[in-house]
């Protein structure tokens, strides 16, 4: 599993980012999360509004910060 967080590097970005990695754990997935900061990659998603969850190349969320809980039930199908 492919997971980017998408954002410039903000605060919101960083909560993401750590809710994001305590779903997987939780979940006891194997997934790699990267960050993309570059706003051509994240306009080319179709994110106006970051932070962005991209998994396995599909926005999930963007422009909030789901709790770790909401992320593991987007995350538990895959």
């Amino acid at each position: 599993m492919l997971i980017k967080i998408l954002g410039p590097g903000c605060k919101n970005c960083a909560n993401l980012e750590k809710a994001t990695r305590q779903a997987v754990g939780d979940l006891g997935l194997e997934a790699t999360i990267e960050k993309v900061t570059d706003y051509g990659q994240i306009a080319s998603y179709g994110v106006m509004k970051t932070p962005g969850l991209v998994v396995d190349e599909q926005v999930l969320v963007s422009g909030r910060v789901p709790s770790a809980d909401e992320i593991a039930a987007l995350l538990a199908p895959a």
